[in-house]
């Protein structure tokens, strides 16, 4: 029996966070396409193997988000991805909703599917290797009209259906209702949206009656929004960030990690340094770490650019990032 306690905590070894590597096959294909390079499940493969197997990796990352293909898939040292990371001591994870639909009472919303065929996948994603999963939501802000709370709630349901499932079938369930970054709001009504959309998943959460013991938050920070034109200090953007966390998350819950959500990765990386003072600071009742997608490979596709011969090149960009973002929790 899996101690999922355990497990969860151990996502927050010192100077250890996450890689969200789950792009879905649109996602990934975006991605790769912004850097010149082509599609196609073998260049996803290379993308895929780029990360997960770059020497080193290990110091850095406790676990990584997998999409489901990558699961089955093997790297370039012919073992499957689950197997060669667990080997290095980095607990492979599966993101498991099914990407989103408007909200039909409110069309400029996104809720999120997948919980029909939830428990059959999730045995089989076990089986292949998988100890944690990530279910994501999305939460828009404009203006004062969205969010509505009954997108809120909505998301909030499915956000503690999928957690109840996923801590039935034995794994340790990442919430991830990512108020987004896009907007022109102001990093007040981001902190305002933060604390109605973490007030509402936590009650309709101990309704489902979910342990908290071994769920892991992933959020968003405090930002303006992208297109308001100001740039936050990162020490306004810990303040905000940690105030609102402090005030509506349990002390229960094993932790919280923090996506980068469109941040560049200087960005990420100082945002994180402060968010670590200012929990020193304030006492934060759970361990922080990162769980970066972007912020960790984006310095690292731009020299890739799909080329073996540039994979040393890119692994060390990969590496080097790494460590400052390591670095910046302590």
């Amino acid at each position: 029996m899996i101690d999922l306690v355990a497990t969860a905590r151990s996502f927050f070894a010192p100077g250890k966070g996450i890689l969200a590597a789950d792009e879905s096959v649109a996602s990934a294909t975006k991605r790769l396409a912004a850097y010149g390079i082509g599609a196609g499940e073998e260049i996803r493969r290379q993308f895929r193997d780029l990360f997960l197997n770059a020497p080193g990796a290990e110091e850095y990352l406790s676990g990584v988000i997998l999409f489901s293909e990558t699961l089955l898939q093997k790297g370039d040292d012919k073992k499957l991805f689950p197997d060669s990371l667990s080997a290095r001591g980095i607990a492979p994870g599966i993101k498991v909703d099914l990407g989103t639909e408007p909200f039909p009472t409110s069309p400029n919303e996104l809720i999120t599917q997948g919980l029909l065929d939830l428990p059959a996948r999730l045995s089989e994603y076990k089986k292949q290797g998988a100890v944690f999963t990530k279910w994501r939501a999305v939460v828009r802000i404009d203006g004062d009209q969205l969010p509505t709370a009954s997108a809120i709630h909505e998301n909030a349901k499915r956000l503690a259906s999928y957690a109840k499932e996923v801590q039935s079938a034995g794994l340790v369930p990442i919430l991830e209702p990512e108020v987004l970054y896009e907007g022109k709001h102001s990093r007040a009504r981001s902190r305002e949206v933060l604390a109605e959309t973490f007030g509402t998943l936590f009650s309709v959460l101990a309704e489902h009656s979910v342990d908290p013991a071994s769920v892991i938050l992933k959020t968003a920070m405090a930002l303006s929004g992208k297109e308001s034109g100001k740039q936050d200090a990162p020490d306004e953007v810990a303040e905000d960030t940690l105030t609102v966390l402090m005030e509506t998350v349990p002390k229960q819950i094993a932790g919280i990690v923090f996506l980068s959500g469109g941040q560049t990765p200087d960005q990420a990386t100082e945002n994180l340094a402060a968010l670590a003072r200012a929990a020193r600071a304030m006492n934060a009742r759970w361990p922080l770490t990162f769980c970066y997608a972007r912020a960790l490979q984006e310095e690292a596709l731009a020299l890739w650019q799909g080329k073996e011969e540039n994979v040393p090149a890119a692994r060390e960009a990969f590496i080097k990032r790494l460590a400052k973002v390591s670095a910046a929790l302590s």
